[in-house]
């Protein structure tokens, strides 16, 4: 596949991943909200919608990293169903994480599972930073002295408020690795497409604040597939993009004209060549057969998508309720239900720089690197949940799974014969995935390979033995 890109295994080569540790209620979660910003809510304009998941791309002072926000440590003698199952997740994250912060609780003071999680750290071999969290008041700041007896680099935070973080994440970014960013000099590149006369070219314009591209009420206004440069973020780990204006998408028989039949199909291949498709349609109308085609050839190719409902000024004047909006949308384009929906108005201006927030998102979500053992212990969680299909009296076995590239995401799995997978239970994998890792408008392609069952492999790398053949 062209649009693909090769990875590193995490073997070889640690990424630009943070991993936040600690018991639980230390105020882990927190300190993630704290560093990703407004970033993590992005998809959804309601509050509540996006669940808190386990890795995200953010930015710090135009640093783009992976952060993890783990599961709360509890102590080895602790009774708990999942104690177990959260030390495994937490090792398999510093597997890859490039520096460890662990979270303490300056209020409580130093407790004995913090010399335990601390001295689990160490034998990670990750380098390691302790934020002493919850430090709200002046008064709080000696308190704090206690947590030196843990041996490491201490910085007084109040991931509440914010104090204390830049000077934490100041220290944390020199252990990051330098990574090449491709997109210098092979920009990605985003088409935007819909129907004739669906706001496209208005769109870009707004975005570029200048009538760059003809804007006209007549359908058909443009007949080829225009680029424009733009890049988000700043210094040298900005996202460079073109942005790709193509002719409105008609049902080609309808077609009139040569023209019109190559301007179809201009758009077409514009689609088959680009890294992220913005689907544009009409908040009032909704989707039409037509739209639903165009999402059909986008989720075909394997595309990430954003759903922009443009025209919503007009919608919101009719009284349509955004929610009862997006539950119709979702209902009648489900293969795309995994794409961001925004809801703008290029007349306004409303949510269109968010857009661009949304389609950078997307984009790190494409070419987001899943951990190997993380990815292995949400498989194994998963099927534990769900019992693996079985037939001809044999049930399916997953062995273990590795990412293979990127753009898209496309995870090759180890079982026992694939011919046993069922599509409902590749769904249920594939939701799993998404659950633990975000992914929103990134698309996931699981490949199935058969193997012999391995005989060496450690038990901690196996993702489920599926039941009894």
């Amino acid at each position: 596949m062209e649009t693909q890109e090769e990875i590193q295994t995490p073997k070889t080569k640690k990424g630009r991943v943070v991993a936040i540790v600690g018991r639980p209620n230390v105020g882990k979660s927190a300190l993630f909200n704290r560093i990703a910003g407004r970033r993590i809510a992005i998809v959804h304009d309601e509050s509540g919608v996006t669940r808190d998941r386990l890795m995200l791309e953010v930015s710090w002072n135009n640093n783009r990293f992976h952060l993890i926000d783990t599961g709360g440590i509890m102590l080895t003698s602790q009774p708990s169903s999942f104690g177990q199952e959260i030390r495994d997740q937490v090792a398999a994250a510093l597997q890859d994480a490039s520096v460890a912060v662990l979270v303490v609780d300056v209020q409580t003071g130093i407790q004995p599972l913090d010399e335990e999680v601390a001295g689990m750290l160490r034998k990670a071999d990750v380098p390691l930073l302790l934020a002493v969290n919850k430090c709200d008041l002046p008064s709080h700041e000696a308190n704090a002295l206690e947590f030196s007896k843990l041996g490491l680099p201490t910085f007084n935070i109040s991931a509440a408020h914010g104090s204390g973080v830049g000077a934490l994440m100041d220290a944390v970014l020199p252990y990051l690795p330098e990574e090449v960013n491709q997109t210098v000099v092979q920009p990605l590149r985003v088409a935007v497409v819909g129907r004739p006369n669906a706001g496209k070219s208005s769109y870009i314009n707004r975005l570029l604040n200048g009538e760059r591209l003809i804007v006209s009420d007549i359908a058909g206004t443009t007949r080829d597939s225009i680029e424009v440069p733009f890049a988000i973020g700043e210094g040298p780990q900005a996202r460079h993009y073109v942005f790709v204006d193509t002719a409105g998408m008609r049902n080609r028989h309808k077609c009139d004209s040569a023209v019109e039949r190559f301007s179809l199909f201009r758009a077409e291949e514009s689609v088959k060549k680009a890294d992220i498709v913005v689907l544009v349609m009409e908040s009032e109308i909704g989707p039409t057969v037509q739209d639903k085609r165009i999402a059909r050839l986008i989720s075909d190719n394997n595309k990430g998508c954003v759903v922009l409902m443009n025209k919503w000024d007009l919608a919101i004047a009719k009284g349509i309720a955004q929610k009862k909006a997006e539950e119709v949308i979702r209902t009648m384009m489900p293969f795309l239900s995994y794409c961001p929906l925004v809801f703008t108005s290029t007349k306004s201006g409303q949510n269109v720089r968010k857009s661009i927030e949304v389609i950078d998102h997307v984009a790190a979500q494409t070419r987001m690197k899943l951990p190997t053992g993380m990815l292995n212990r949400t498989i194994e969680e998963a099927t534990k949940r769900a019992v693996a299909p079985m037939r001809f009296g044999k049930r399916l076995r997953i062995y273990y799974a590795l990412q293979v590239c990127v753009a898209p995401v496309t995870i090759r799995m180890f079982v026992n014969d694939p011919k046993l997978m069922t599509q409902n239970y590749l769904e249920f994998l594939r939701r799993a995935i998404r659950e633990r890792f975000g992914l929103e408008g990134a698309p996931v392609v699981i490949f199935l390979k058969a193997r012999s069952r391995p005989e060496k492999m450690p038990r901690r790398r196996r993702a489920t033995d599926g039941g009894d053949e």
